[in-house]
């Protein structure tokens, strides 16, 4: 087996390789940095936070119109109940009910609208809820189908290393390193092809010269201009 051939085989495994780590380095990120999915939660959570909110206010509201009741009532029954017979006493306490009576209305107003405020909060954590579901029901049989990716991803990989392992024996060290050195320096593709007189990987024409070199059996041909190692079939 030629030096080319042997190491052009080692390219191909070593681009097998590349694929897989690389398509298992992009499910990583898709598994622990979810846009959407995080989007959703945060969506749900302000959601769920203004909801929270709005019943807090609501309930605030309520107790203090039910205070308010408390206080006509009570005045109400000072006026009513006769213990009070002084005219001036007895007006005071008309007009404090009806000052009592007109604070009433003005918080009841603002339980209305504390009411309208939490119905509005509830579709839209309804809302926000509904999406949140539907991600994360998409996202748990997408996941399923990443986890089954992975484990024939990571089955080819096995196979691949061995097959690297086999077939770097057959290479020298010194052709080992050369190999190693070009493919850091060229994107991970050391060794590429003669095609139709020509690089397969930049494109460059070779003299009929330069092609005899590029098919010899016990040395290496680096094309003139990329400078990986050329390998004709």
């Amino acid at each position: 087996m030629s030096a080319a051939l042997g190491l052009y085989r080692l390219q191909q495994v070593d681009s097998q390789i590349d694929q897989i780590r690389a398509r298992l380095k992009v499910i990583d990120a898709t598994l622990q940095n979810d846009i959407e999915l995080r989007a959703a939660m945060e969506h749900f959570t302000a959601a769920d936070t203004k909801h929270a909110s709005a019943e807090r206010e609501l309930k605030m509201s309520d107790a203090e119109v039910e205070k308010q009741r408390i206080k006509i009532q009570q005045t109400e029954a000072s006026l009513y109940g006769g213990a009070v017979q002084n005219p001036k006493e007895l007006q005071d306490l008309q007009n404090d009910v009806a000052s009592l009576k007109r604070h009433l209305d003005t918080l009841e107003s603002r339980e209305l609208d504390a009411m309208a405020v939490v119905e509005t909060a509830e579709s839209e954590l309804k809302s926000a809820t509904a999406v949140l579901e539907k991600v994360k029901a998409s996202r748990s049989s997408q996941n399923i189908d990443l986890t089954k990716e992975i484990e024939t991803l990571q089955k080819n990989l096995v196979r691949l290393e061995s097959e690297r392992k086999a077939v770097s024996e057959n290479i020298t060290t010194d052709f080992f390193t050369v190999y190693d050195q070009l493919r850091q320096q060229r994107r991970g593709i050391a060794v590429t092809t003669l095609s139709d007189s020509s690089c397969a990987a930049c494109g460059t024409t070779l003299t009929p010269s330069q092609q005899q070199s590029a098919r010899s059996t016990s040395q290496l041909f680096n094309c003139p201009t990329c400078g990986r190692i050329l390998f004709a079939n």
